[in-house]
């Protein structure tokens, strides 16, 4: 049976108190993996666990993106590499041309030059969820309660649950030599990723922060980025073991192309949702993944959308 995974957390000012989980670095078993010295999970009434989340939320209210360095340490590094590469057998790559909203057709009601009409390469590849063994060091951070409590706090959100789609919940963004994931927005409100093993060459994660937003799809300012314009493009130098929390919905992105002469890059995913239960789109499902499950036909059935921003 798969760990259960959820937070739930009624004031965004309240500090747990003694009673919860205070147990040391050494001995809590996150410390394999995490910098527990420097990022206290396990003690969140802690004066360093809240520097942490309020370094976060700074970091968030600028530009929906905040870094937390060397989050994992190098052995756990090096755990989560080993791994990924275990499990890469199990990778579906696509090699396709989409738009900015994984689409692959051309929309007639908008010209040509449009974002909905402007199709560029994207060529990496995802371990799918149900690869993962429940209690590995994938599945202990991805279901930690700690870790969960953490990105929740970071984002200043009372309830948070792990992605219940069995292929998209948790899973790892491989590009090997050549490849890259192309401009593109987020279907979820947010993204938590851990850099596990960094290009040699390229590879890098650029964003356009906040360029579209509930009211506005900001049409004309993706138009000037697909179409290699820089004014608006940040650049993130992350580093293996580095957190990044991202408000991908509204903040175009992409991963830029790996060098042919590098080595692989790889991204840990763990994806969360404020509501329990939730499961991916059919069509995003089958890009990913190549395949979708029983619980993805069901959930389409039932799907609702709380905003009408372009999916």
């Amino acid at each position: 049976m798969t760990p259960s995974c959820h937070f739930v957390w009624k004031a965004t000012g309240h500090r747990p108190g003694n009673n919860e989980v205070t147990s040391t670095a050494s001995s809590h078993p996150l410390g394999d993996l995490i910098d527990l010295v420097k990022y206290p999970l396990n003690r969140p009434e802690s004066r360093d666990y809240w520097a942490s989340v309020m370094a976060a939320r700074n970091q968030l209210g600028v530009d929906g993106c905040a870094v937390i360095n060397d989050f994992v340490h190098p052995q756990g590094v090096t755990a989560l590499n080993q791994e990924i590469v275990s499990q890469k057998h199990t990778t579906h790559f696509s090699n396709q041309a989409m738009n900015p909203y994984f689409h692959f057709e051309h929309n007639p009601h908008f010209s040509d030059d449009h974002p909905m009409n402007t199709f560029l390469e994207r060529s990496s590849g995802f371990i799918p969820g149900d690869s993962w063994d429940p209690y590995g060091p994938m599945s202990q951070i991805f279901r930690a309660p700690e870790m969960v409590a953490f990105v929740a706090a970071c984002l200043e959100i009372s309830e948070l649950h792990c992605y219940a789609d069995p292929l998209a919940g948790l899973t790892s963004n491989i590009l090997d030599p050549g490849q890259l994931f192309t401009w593109h927005f987020d279907t979820n409100d947010f993204a938590v990723t851990v850099l596990v093993q960094q290009a040699d060459s390229g590879g890098l994660f650029e964003y356009a922060p906040q360029i579209r937003s509930a009211k506005t799809e900001g049409f004309d300012r993706i138009s000037k980025i697909l179409d290699g314009g820089r004014h608006e493009v940040k650049t993130l130098d992350l580093r293996p073991g580095d957190l990044q929390i991202f408000q991908g919905r509204h903040s175009l992105h992409r991963v830029s192309r790996v060098s042919a002469e590098s080595c692989s890059r790889h991204a840990a995913i763990y994806a969360y949702t404020e509501k329990p239960g939730v499961v991916g789109r059919v069509e995003r499902t089958t890009q990913l993944f190549g395949r979708v499950l029983p619980e993805h036909l069901e959930a389409e059935r039932e799907r609702v959308r709380s905003d009408k921003l372009v999916d």
